[in-house]
């Protein structure tokens, strides 16, 4: 058989390949990006912002499902079960892109090897949130009032990444809260203005929504340095030093994508990530751009999987 023959033959068993994927701009299937978390997550905002401008640059509809459970592993399961071809895609935090693996015993995926890397999204941090008439005003009165109760203060958390950050708390403030597991943010915001909870850890842009209507009040960031959209809110790192977890987003897709559509698909987030509408949305939220692409982003998700295991383990979380 001619070579030729023979290539001809095999983009024909090939529906995904590289030379039928997205070979036209404009096509009119539309690409569904899956969010893992719920509606009103800091996650779900940077999805469907990005999406619309990707939307623009690529000339084809996009449109973003929510898919919860699991800490985020349902929706991931979704993609990594797809076909390779570019119309079934990720956008997802830190937990399910990395810290999972620190919490499950047997995760049905491995973000490292069953997903392709796309490029960064988004990168911000969480905020540490009482009721707004709490006579808490500080972060540091929190951890005193914290210590005075063993086991009583309620904090609420949806994803793996904060669950290590109330037990990181713990170790370095010699405390015992108690993390109480919620399917989603937004949940455990309700529950703390109805005094169901004491505390939560949320993302900057639900915090200043509620600070500014008094529901809620701000006393820390998580990240080692102050968010510059709310620079009055202190760090904790400023109380518990070296307390440094940012919270991150990025577009992947099915393993074995070809790497003609990863790179089409990495540009038209780039070249989103650069719209001043997007720049400002993000600011308002108190998010910035991510900007890293598909080999960058490989080695960035094997580094903070490496990263979330050794802080579960010094957090004395055990995987479950």
């Amino acid at each position: 058989m001619k070579k030729r023959s023979f290539l001809k033959l095999l983009g024909a068993a090939l529906p995904w390949s590289a030379s039928s994927v997205f070979a036209q701009s404009g096509s009119n299937k539309t690409i569904r990006v899956i969010v893992p978390l719920q509606a009103g997550s800091s996650n779900d905002m940077v999805a469907r912002v990005l999406c619309a401008q990707m939307s623009t640059i690529l000339g084809q509809s996009i449109v973003v499902e929510n898919k919860v459970g699991g800490n985020g592993s349902i929706g991931t399961m979704e993609v990594v079960r797809a076909t390779p071809d570019g119309y079934t895609l990720l956008l997802a935090s830190n937990s399910p892109l990395a810290a999972n693996l620190a919490f499950t015993k047997a995760m049905p995926y491995d973000p490292r090897t069953d997903l392709t890397p796309i490029g960064g999204a988004s990168l911000t941090n969480h905020v540490v949130m009482v009721k707004g008439d709490s006579p808490i005003r500080t972060f540091p009165e929190f951890l005193a009032y914290a210590k005075q109760r063993p086991g009583k203060v309620s904090v609420g958390y949806s994803t793996t990444s904060v669950q290590t950050q109330i037990a990181t708390m713990n170790k370095q403030a010699g405390i015992e809260l108690l993390a109480v597991p919620y399917k989603g943010s937004p949940a455990t915001i309700t529950d703390v203005i109805g005094g169901v909870l004491d505390a939560t850890l949320t993302d900057p842009g639900n915090a200043l929504v509620h600070v500014k209507a008094g529901t809620l009040r701000a006393l820390a960031v998580g990240s080692l340095k102050r968010n510059p959209v709310a620079p009055d809110w202190p760090a904790i790192s400023e109380t518990l030093p070296g307390f440094d977890f940012p919270s991150w987003n990025a577009l992947v897709g099915p393993a074995r994508m070809p790497r003609e559509l990863v790179n089409r698909l990495a540009n038209a987030l780039a070249q989103a990530q650069k719209n001043p509408d997007i720049i400002a949305n993000f600011a308002a939220a108190g998010t910035t751009n991510l900007v890293m692409g598909p080999d960058e982003l490989k080695i960035y998700i094997a580094n903070e999987t490496t990263k979330w295991v050794r802080l579960a383990r010094e957090a004395n979380i055990q995987p479950e």
